[in-house]
């Protein structure tokens, strides 16, 4: 149980150290403008227009894309509703909320689990992508925590099952399952 509460400590004391950067008007706005990219807008764009600038044979991309977007949304408001985890900016003395969030609770970001899956996914097939969407994601995370909605063990909770949900699909349509 120690462990547990030592980790719960660390959590706790890398969330408000973040959250300084929201205390500064720049990062502030430049972290809400990441988050509200990161709601879907940048992702949405890239699955939309994918066909258009690779071809037809990107639609299978972006319905791959689609499908992963749909299993990780899924999966994430399970792991919300089942955990109830409240927000930093709830819980924690000091924390400075500047973007409202989403949903109610904290445990996983789903910022950084879709951001990390649709990722995987884009530059597993167009690995030119990488120069705009692996720095996009990683600013994702990072204002997760910035923002105070999320605690560092919610973002790399998010991290690992976008990881896992991706590699998944790649296998399955890859000729693992779906062909």
């Amino acid at each position: 149980m120690r462990l547990l509460e030592r980790l719960t400590e660390v959590d706790q004391h890398v969330c408000h150290l973040f959250n300084r950067a929201n205390h500064r008007r720049l990062p502030a706005k430049v972290f809400a403008a990441v988050s509200r990219l990161g709601d879907g807008v940048l992702w949405y764009t890239i699955i939309l227009t994918l066909p258009l600038i690779h071809g037809a044979a990107a639609a299978r991309v972006s319905l791959q894309m689609v499908a992963v977007g749909l299993i990780s949304l899924m999966l994430y408001r399970w792991l919300k509703h089942t955990t109830s985890r409240p927000r930093p900016c709830q819980a924690e003395v000091g924390i400075l909320q500047s973007v409202p969030p989403l949903d109610e609770f904290s445990f996983p970001s789903g910022h950084t689990m879709h951001a990390v899956a649709f990722s995987i996914i884009l530059v597993a097939y167009y690995p030119m992508w990488a120069i705009l969407v692996i720095p996009f994601t990683i600013l994702v995370a990072l204002s997760r925590l910035v923002l105070g909605l999320h605690y560092p063990s919610d973002v790399i909770a998010g991290a690992l099952i976008g990881t896992l949900t991706a590699s998944a699909s790649l296998y399955a349509f890859s000729g693992g399952l779906i062909t």
